[in-house]
């Protein structure tokens, strides 16, 4: 036996469960698939042969659930599929088993402290504590969280006071207490999912807060990203734009889509010059690329009459191989790897960090996000000060057309909840959406579609506990039941 290994037929199992528990997640949200499907890997963890045994099977089941769930990770690859495609396969089977390493520690974890019916609870701790620090290690990657499957059901208002982790918490508790303890366990699960749809429906029935008395202008020019930097496709996105910019009656802010600009931001002149004319005074606030010295940036930028720059925003959260590639100059010599995302695929740096804009006494301060900065809700909490409203600008199409762009906007409504703060999104190809602080969806425009719309902005609650207080409740909590477990074990052991 090599290092526990359980044998073929209980990997694979492992791999199923973990594939039917990707179900829960956007856009299917089958989170009666999931729970089930967890319950089972939880089961068979218990059952292992010792902890080595239970970390091959966590890692197959996080490999069946990551490779099911982040399927788009192929789409970057394919848009220039004679130079990228060969790497597809290689970077979706290393993405889930990568990752699935953080389920296989959970379970060794959890098998080491007890067997049986008894691991059942510390894995659901374990899996919960995992799933926390998969957000932050190596820069973090939290997509496609256990708990995002409560994010279209009324439980997903739990994260206004425990965030994603709580959400998590609440899904691995769920699952486990039914294999702990029975009948009785599964009744004790029920209750507490009823409860919790009990609060998120009492939270959705409070009356929405006054909205600011603002109009936005959501431009959606649906740009295909295969010729996104081809003169003649970009020269007519970037007219599509401007004439969407002009359209009447007048807004009080106009926003376009992450890198939207296909040209060099140049204050004053150029593309800034053309996009304030179309504006007619109305300030537009852009994705652009911009250059200081030898570093290029992925920017929001709020451009004014005479195309004057009033606020901007570097992007400081980029995404690795998309935005810069680690060690890149050896990674370009000696297998020709540049950024996806950037421009002739030469990468970006990163901004100084999260920061507030204001834009006014009548639009407020406005949270910038740039793309999958919207999947940490640690970037949210970094700024200084609280915002009025959230503003995600961000270039979906590089997330295929299944799954990513539905799952991207799903976080960014998870956002809206944790902070009690209307957010609005404005995607190249779609989804674009206005979303209030209570996370529903009030106003979009649809995937694949060129077009805009103008939409009210909502008014922003309170802030929340999770705003005040972040991730520190829930880790108490896992520390407390940490606590009582093995407080437990040793008067059994005694």
């Amino acid at each position: 036996m090599v290092w526990g290994w359980p044998g073929l037929r209980l990997a694979a199992l492992a791999f199923g469960l973990g594939a039917a528990m990707a179900a829960g997640q956007a856009p299917l949200g089958a989170w009666y698939v999931t729970v089930p499907a967890l319950a089972g890997v939880i089961w068979l963890v218990g059952r292992a042969d010792g902890a080595k045994a239970a970390a091959w099977l966590g890692l197959f089941a996080g490999a069946g659930h990551f490779g099911l769930a982040l399927n788009w990770i192929i789409e970057p690859f394919l848009v220039d599929p004679e130079q990228y495609g060969w790497m597809a396969p290689f970077a979706v089977v290393l993405m889930a088993f990568g990752l699935g390493l953080f389920w296989a520690a959970a379970a060794a974890l959890a098998r080491a402290f007890a067997a049986g019916r008894a691991a059942a609870l510390p894995l659901a701790l374990t899996l919960t504590a995992v799933e926390g620090l998969r957000g932050v290690v190596l820069t973090g990657f939290p997509w496609a969280l256990i708990g995002h499957i409560w994010i279209d059901t009324p439980l997903a208002q739990l994260a206004a006071y425990g965030g994603p982790n709580g959400l998590t918490l609440l899904t691995t508790l769920a699952a486990a207490l039914p294999v702990a303890l029975g009948f009785g366990g599964a009744a004790v699960s029920v209750a507490l999912l009823a409860a919790t749809f009990g609060l998120g429906q009492w939270r959705l029935s409070q009356p929405d807060p006054a909205p600011r008395g603002v109009t936005l202008r959501l431009v959606q020019p649906n740009a295909a990203q295969a010729l996104k930097w081809e003169p003649g496709p970009a020269r007519i996105t970037f007219d599509r734009l401007l004439a969407y910019t002009a359209a009447r009656p007048a807004v009080d802010l106009v926003i376009w889509p992450e890198t939207s600009v296909p040209y060099l931001l140049h204050p004053g002149e150029g593309a800034a010059l053309a996009i304030a004319a179309a504006a007619q005074g109305v300030p537009v606030a852009a994705g652009v690329q911009r250059v200081d010295g030898t570093r290029g940036y992925n920017t929001l930028a709020v451009i004014g009459p005479g195309g004057a720059v009033t606020a901007q925003y570097d992007k400081h959260h980029l995404v690795p191989f998309g935005e810069y590639i680690p060690y890149g100059d050896a990674m370009a010599d000696w297998f020709g790897l540049r950024a996806f995302a950037a421009q002739e695929g030469n990468g970006y740096s990163a901004g100084p960090g999260a920061k507030l804009l204001d834009l006014g006494d009548k639009l407020g301060k406005a949270l910038p996000l740039i793309c999958y900065e919207a999947v940490f809700p640690q970037d949210l909490a970094a700024a200084e000060g609280r915002a009025d409203w959230i503003l995600q600008i961000t270039n979906d199409a590089w997330f295929g057309t299944l799954t990513g762009p539905f799952q991207h906007l799903a976080q960014a409504r998870l956002r809206a909840i944790e902070q009690g703060l209307p957010l609005v999104r404005v995607a190249n190809t779609g989804v674009s959406a206005v979303i209030d602080a209570h996370g529903r969806t009030v106003a979009e425009i649809s995937l694949g579609q060129a077009a805009f719309h103008d939409a009210a902005l909502p008014g922003a609650l309170p802030p929340t506990p999770y705003a005040r207080w972040g991730e520190v409740p829930v880790w108490l909590l896992l520390a407390g039941l940490a606590a009582g477990l093995i407080g437990v074990r040793r008067r059994m052991v005694a």
